[in-house]
């Protein structure tokens, strides 16, 4: 590094029958345009050299571009700023905004850092399989604990960055000093942050919900898509998203489907005439579930569950192994069900009974017969 300020301080001298802002700034960008070709270079060559032997590594070269970037621009105007002809007070300001700038490096390295050991933990578990349960509590406590770690890094390198000034660090001082009424409405303000912060470390320990599981919220059905660290994305049935605090899923109740595993059991209504052959349609329940390949070959029953005035209410039970598949299992049934219904026993399908009562009109009497009467 020192060779390389006197080599700075080398062209300053050559330079010097040019104005020192512009001696300075020659200077700055020579460094700076260095900079970046030796990243640049430097990157190509750890690409070749590294990205062909483990494939993830391109993957980790990919995102930490920008950090490694700044990091060179950086040591650059490190070894520049003072090689430069400026005014002390230049050269002072320019000296406290790079330190701003290290302050920034150090917290978004460590941001970088953490996500990227979280994805290398995570490539182990897959939730792309059928059994996928162990695989989805990883996912959803690494991936909680993470965003909830970045913001409070997010915090600390903003707060570091603030005390730099003298002014700010006196007023941090003071504020804690009183914990007076200034600290009770940041607190009051803060409440829905932090109550989503303490909701989402509760969340990744607990897990009431993990990613991809199957809810009932606000009677929308949908799976968890994303768990951030203040906000969980439900995908829902029709693609929408419904975006819900973290907080709701600690403070209010909702169904989970998949809480235990992935396995699920729905169910099917099906509303047929009294004189449906139930012991045939059993059957025929039985042979469209085991030759579909949406069932898991364990539950599978037919029940009359409900009796009303003109119909009677058949219930198919059948589990499968997720939510998807038994969505497509139970439209399986219905479809092959009413198909077998139309074309083996038509009158079994629910029927519109009428009784018709036709009134006998009194017959009339012949005409004589009514002249004897009348002479009577």
């Amino acid at each position: 590094m020192d060779s390389l300020r006197s080599a700075l301080i080398d062209i300053r001298e050559i330079l010097d029958w040019l104005p020192n802002l512009v001696v300075a700034l020659l200077i700055v960008g020579l460094a700076l345009l260095v900079a970046l070709t030796l990243h640049r270079w430097l990157r190509g060559l750890m690409g070749r050299l590294l990205a062909r032997r483990y494939p993830y590594f391109h993957t980790i070269l990919r995102q930490t571009r920008g950090l490694t970037r700044l990091g060179m621009l950086l040591l650059a105007l490190i070894i520049s700023v003072p090689a430069a002809p400026l005014a002390p007070d230049t050269s002072r300001i320019l000296t406290h905004i790079i330190f701003i700038c290290i302050i920034a490096y150090v917290g978004w390295a460590a941001i970088v850092a953490l996500n990227i050991a979280a994805q290398l933990y995570l490539r182990r578990f897959r939730v792309d399989v059928e059994d996928n349960l162990l695989a989805r509590k990883h996912n959803t406590q690494v991936r909680v604990l993470v965003r909830t770690v970045d913001v409070v890094l997010a915090i600390l390198t903003i707060a570091a960055a603030l005390m730099t000034f003298p002014s700010v660090r006196q007023y941090g001082v003071s504020l804690f000093a009183s914990a007076g009424a200034a600290g009770i409405i940041v607190g009051l303000g803060a409440r829905p942050l932090l109550s989503n912060l303490f909701a989402g470390i509760q969340l990744a320990m607990t897990q009431p919900i993990r990613i991809d599981d199957a809810v009932i919220v606000e009677t929308e059905f949908g799976h968890i898509e994303e768990i951030n660290s203040t906000y969980v994305v439900v995908r829902l049935w029709d693609l929408r998203r419904l975006i819900v605090p973290l907080s709701y899923f600690i403070e209010k109740p909702f169904q989970n489907w998949t809480r235990q595993n992935s396995a699920l059991i729905g169910s099917v209504m099906i509303y047929v005439d009294y004189t449906a052959p139930i012991a045939e349609i059993r059957k025929e329940v039985e042979r469209i579930v085991k030759a579909s390949k949406n069932w898991d070959g364990d539950v599978v029953k037919v029940q009359v569950t409900d009796t009303r005035e003109r119909t009677v209410q058949v219930r198919v039970i059948t589990s499968a192994r997720s939510s998807g598949q038994a969505s497509d299992l139970g439209c399986e049934i219905r479809e092959q069900l009413i198909d077998f219904l139309r074309r083996e026993h038509p009158h079994a399908l629910p029927r519109q009974r009428e009784d018709v009562v036709v009134e006998q009109k009194p017959v009339a009497k012949p005409a004589r017969k009514r002249r004897a009467e009348a002479r009577r």
